[in-house]
């Protein structure tokens, strides 16, 4: 049996062993793990653990010890929730209804996004500094490349990972889940395999053996209805498709029956790239009742392009392409995209878009989503040049230039426009009148 490598996740120190220590032999922590190939691994996949839930509990930690569910809204869904609001059975995307009956204990907080977002900047900057390939997939999770850092940092590279772990839970509050591979794949599944607060390692010499013991749905990009398909045609286990003839898995499932031949071995060329950025920025929103009403529906739309411009400025960036998804009652999604001339940010021309979009889709359908998102993404300098912008729509830029700078002062709420003054007052009386009941029950 190899010589295994070992490595403390609490002081980062690393050394060998004949077999996987109890505890680290310097700081005396039980975080101590041990794997053969440690020292020869340098693709990771970083996962942080309930983001949204562990931001709001480090922010309030009379949260600590409660079930918390990041979402709201009678129809809305789960956005994310802690670990402890899992044991009850609540996931993410959940309907909340569903959630509020599976843990009616639960503290139920709305998402905070540009708080969300700070803090992703923030770990992100963390990222950058141990390597240049740094390919984001979301908010709370990315693939890093450490091939060729050890020079740089004196050390391994999950020495670097331990202690960039270590260093997100004292410097920023919260805490992620690594894994660490040889190929994207992998490192992606070794990063769930230990949550929350994890560092997993799957190697090359056991990677067939690892995953035929795994469940095909644990592929990334299987889910539920393929996963019923593939146990109806007798595949249950991911060694039952390393078994299968690739030709066999082809035949039966065209370019799917590929990709399952090659990761079902463990065999995966991507490569971290760093233009592996968000290709879209979007937000939506699932209304209490269903809507119909163009009057409606329309306010709802410009209050999310408000939202979506301004998540487009915080990160610098302006898009071409400007999409509209309606859901309706009966869960039948449409989606209606309109290309831009000139690429944008501004609110004013993702909703006047949008809006053009919503007009042609009126047609007494009751619907309960609505969201606006914008592709074809690209850096914002010289966005929205007022010279090449018609002088109506120059105008209302300007205005909303204005007015991003008052907001930037004094609050989201200093300037409000017109169609939106009594959807703001309205949610001002339901805060107060929450507020007052709170303040009204017996401590």
């Amino acid at each position: 049996m190899p010589r295994l490598i070992t490595l403390c996740r609490d002081c980062s120190v690393i050394g060998t062993a004949d077999e996987r220590p109890a505890r680290c032999s310097r700081c005396g922590s039980p975080r101590a793990m041990a794997h053969s190939e440690l020292d020869a691994l340098s693709i990771a996949h970083i996962d942080c653990d309930a983001f949204y839930a562990s931001i709001e509990k480090r922010d309030d930690p009379s949260l600590l010890d409660k079930p918390l569910i990041i979402g709201g809204g009678v129809r809305g869904v789960v956005s994310t929730c802690c670990y402890i609001a899992r044991q009850s059975g609540v996931r993410s995307a959940m309907p909340m209804f569903t959630a509020r009956k599976l843990c009616p204990d639960a503290v139920i907080i709305r998402p905070n996004m540009a708080k969300y977002v700070g803090v992703s900047r923030q770990i992100r900057a963390l990222m950058d500094e141990l390597t240049p390939l740094v390919e984001p997939l979301s908010i709370d999770e990315a693939f890093l490349d450490l091939s060729g850092t050890a020079a740089l940092h004196k050390a391994a590279p999950a020495q670097v990972l331990a202690r960039f772990a270590k260093r997100i839970e004292d410097d920023i509050g919260i805490t992620v889940s690594v894994g660490l591979s040889h190929n994207k794949f992998l490192a992606k599944m070794a990063s769930d395999l230990d949550k929350p607060r994890g560092f997993a390692v799957i190697g090359k010499a056991e990677t067939l053996s690892f995953l035929a013991k795994q469940k095909v749905s644990l592929i990334h990009g299987v889910g539920k209805v393929f996963t019923e398909t593939l146990k109806t045609d007798g595949f249950l286990t991911i060694g039952q498709l390393q078994d299968a003839a690739p030709e066999d898995l082809m035949r039966r499932y065209g370019e799917a029956g590929a990709r399952l031949a090659r990761l079902s071995r463990g065999e995966d060329a991507r490569v971290v790239s760093i233009d592996g950025e968000m290709k879209t920025v979007s937000t939506e929103t699932t209304f209490n009742a269903d809507l119909s009403s163009f009057d409606t529906l329309s306010t709802e739309l410009l209050a999310l392009s408000e939202r979506l411009s301004e998540r487009l400025k915080a990160k610098n960036l302006c898009g071409d392409t400007v999409t509209l998804k309606l859901k309706s009652a009966g869960f039948r999604l449409r989606t209606r995209a309109r290309h831009l001339m000139i690429p944008t940010q501004l609110a004013n021309v993702l909703y006047e878009t949008g809006l053009q979009l919503l007009a042609r889709e009126i047609d007494g359908t009751a619907f309960r989503l609505i969201g606006i998102g914008v592709g074809g993404l690209g850096a914002a300098s010289g966005v929205d040049p007022a010279d090449l912008l018609e002088p109506a729509i120059a105008r209302r830029a300007a205005a909303e230039r204005a007015m991003d700078r008052v907001r930037n002062r004094f609050g989201n709420n200093a300037v409000v426009r017109g169609k939106l003054y009594q959807r703001v007052k309205d949610r001002a009386k339901r805060d107060a009148a929450k507020t007052e009941e709170e303040e009204g029950k017996p401590k």
